[in-house]
């Protein structure tokens, strides 16, 4: 049908930060909310539009707007006007999400139906999740999820995650500097080197070194070689696993990259991880101003923007790069994350040396989205999910990077899609040819999975900060981590973390 609305319907969105409002009953085509069509699927607007839920009320937690929140909002109104139904969404800071669905869960009270959250976090959450039914896991939006994502949903065999969102790092670069004439000759005139795409991470800081501290795109403003997530409170974690795992995962070493799997005894004060933070200490030369203090926001802006050569992190920095009128769009290009051309054997306990860099695609921690066991309303709340990423919005938030909804799907590995939102083929196509290898490499790393594995984040942040700012030096730093993770793992209990360690380390061995 073309129309949203045939149903009486109400939606009420409440935010910790924003307060209460209220959106007023009205009828609406889908193209209102930028929706080109209805493309055909399992939960398309025709398809949810013909359920009623007149009278039944979903109660939805979310992140703050806009990542993650804006769509959540956006898809609530919809189904809301679809359905007849009730919506009640609440967004959350990132700070407070985990507690905020982690208590009700623990005082058994049925406070949510649809979470949308972390998905690291299913070690805690997982025995308070409903099952996926079949029906929606035969869903033709499900059935295109690509085996990596379906993996990060399930928990010892089982989805109990509805797949939304597909989240890596890897390489992006101002492409029209790499491949500008001027600046390959004033690269091997000063450096002695030919000037291109860093294949390891001691390349990587060299060519950002350089390239800091003038004008390079001649805007009138200095540019820089590097931005990357340094603040210990946002995701620096992730920005230093990125460093540290072509120098830790060792293509052949199985059983486990932060712990060993047999004895659980962490693996992040190993010579690997020294490595990739001795390095991240010395890519601060290449920052921006401030950058020592940049969240995942800033280094977004500072790429995307046009301030430095390169980045590494989600998907935000291209997409914002590739945003229309940005001027940067389509002076940009992707690359595979750095490799290391000497890899730590924690076997042999030595160095091993790659003619061929060794490279290690991270998979990292991405939003996922559940139904609360304890819900009353699984039914809708699965609709909800279902049409939430449905084929039409799927495609639909890919192109706004403050969602941060990226690919997760194989149609979404196709350049045809990007070139239709005005990409240059070149553009897309390395964008594509980089995330779909991803998808097949041997050698990934995931985000540890894990009960509290708040913990084992925050005592590793921490370490890493203590390096950066140099308070400590790179292995200092990590031996107090491992110090501080061994005592995790008693408090815990090995056992009890092992079984859930076996998941992440199916995913990176299969």
């Amino acid at each position: 049908m073309n129309t949203l609305i045939k149903k009486n319907c109400s939606i009420v969105v409440l935010s910790t930060s924003l307060g209460l409002l209220s959106t007023a009953v009205h009828a609406a085509n889908y193209t209102d909310y930028g929706i080109n069509k209805d493309l055909p699927g399992t939960c398309s607007y025709s398809a949810i539009d013909s359920k009623d839920y007149t009278g039944k009320k979903l109660n939805i937690i979310t992140h703050a707007i806009p990542v993650i929140g804006e769509p959540t909002a956006l898809h609530a109104e919809q189904f809301s006007k679809l359905t007849g139904a009730e919506v009640n969404v609440v967004h959350v800071p990132f700070g407070d999400l985990f507690q905020r669905i982690m208590i009700p869960f623990q005082s058994g009270q049925n406070a949510y139906d649809v979470l949308f959250y972390a998905s690291l976090w299913i070690g805690d959450f997982n025995r308070f999740l409903s099952p996926v039914p079949e029906d929606y896991i035969n869903s033709t939006g499900m059935k295109d999820v690509t085996d990596s994502f379906r993996g990060v949903a399930q928990w010892n065999g089982q989805m109990i995650q509805y797949p939304m969102d597909g989240d890596r790092h890897y390489l992006k670069y101002r492409s029209d500097i790499f491949e500008s004439d001027e600046m390959k000759a004033k690269y091997k005139a000063n450096t002695g080197n030919e000037l291109k795409v860093p294949s390891t991470w001691e390349e990587y800081n060299q060519v950002a070194n350089y390239f800091s501290g003038f004008d390079w795109d001649g805007d009138g403003e200095l540019n820089y070689g590097s931005a990357e997530v340094a603040k210990r409170d946002d995701l620096m974690f992730s920005a230093f696993i990125s460093r540290a795992a072509a120098y830790a995962k060792h293509p052949a070493v199985k059983g486990g990259f932060f712990f060993d799997l047999e004895t659980m005894t962490p693996l992040i004060n190993t010579p690997g991880f020294v490595r990739g933070l001795e390095l991240f200490v010395e890519a601060q030369q290449a920052f921006p101003p401030g950058g020592t203090n940049f969240g995942l926001g800033d280094e977004i802006f500072s790429f995307g923007g046009g301030q430095t050569l390169m980045s590494y992190s989600w998907d935000d920095a291209f997409i914002q790069a590739q945003q229309e009128n940005n001027r940067i769009r389509n002076k940009v290009s992707a690359a595979p994350l750095p490799g290391a051309s000497e890899v730590w054997n924690r076997v042999t306990g030595k160095w091993d040396k790659f003619e061929t860099p060794n490279r290690a695609p991270y998979m990292t921690w991405g939003w996922s989205s559940a139904v609360s066991n304890a819900s009353k309303e699984k039914e809708m709340a699965f609709d909800f999910l279902c049409f939430f990423s449905n084929e039409s919005n799927a495609e639909h938030d890919l192109q706004i990077g403050r969602f941060g909804v990226n690919p997760y799907r194989n149609s979404h590995f196709n350049s045809d899609l990007w070139t239709g939102m005005g990409w240059d083929p070149e553009v897309a196509n390395s964008y594509v040819k980089t995330l779909s290898e991803m998808e097949t490499s041997p050698n990934r790393v995931y985000d540890l999975r894990v009960p509290g594995v708040g913990q084992f984040m925050s005592s590793m942040a921490n370490g890493v900060a203590a390096a950066m700012s140099g308070q400590k030096s790179a292995q200092e730093a990590l031996d107090q981590v491992a110090a501080e993770w061994t005592e995790i793992v008693d408090r815990i209990g090995k056992d009890r973390l092992r079984d859930a360690y076996a998941n992440v380390v199916a995913l990176e061995d299969a």
